[in-house]
Parts: C-alpha cells; structure tokens; sequence
C-alpha cells in the first residue's frame, strides 16, 4: 500500500499514527505530560515521515500533541 510522506506541519496524520502506536497506553492527561524530546523521539520514527529534527520546534509539537489528545477523545467516547 502507497503511503503519502508526512510532514512536520501534518498534525492531524502524525496525531493518528501516535495513536495507532500507543492507543490505550496514554490518556489524556498523560499525553499532556509527555517530554517534547520524547515526542521528538516518537514522530521521527513514524514510517513515511519526512521531517527533520532540525525542522521541529516547539510550536509543531504542541500542535502535534493536541491534535493526539483530540484523536484519543475522538476514539474513546
């Protein structure tokens, strides 16, 4: 199966694919919690993902987190 690339900018594709990882293993306060070098970590390992770690900055990965938060709302109601 094709996948597009992702990028630094595609909260809402990286937000499912964190969740498709980790599902139940973090809820919402926890997601909240989590270390941006972490997250950092996390997003750059995703499959297809085409940022860099020079590219990120602390505004993409607040986007990144809500948008996680949204997706796990989305999913647990």
């Amino acid at each position: 199966m094709f996948e597009l690339p992702i990028y630094w900018s595609d909260y809402e594709d990286i937000a499912m694919k964190l969740y498709e990882r980790f599902g139940y293993d973090f809820n919402e306060s926890k997601i909240y919690r989590i270390r941006f070098t972490e997250l950092l970590e996390w997003v750059l390992e995703i499959p297809h993902f085409k940022g860099t770690r020079e590219e990120s900055n602390e505004g993409h990965l607040e986007m990144i987190q809500a948008q996680w938060v949204y997706e796990w709302r989305d999913n647990n109601r």
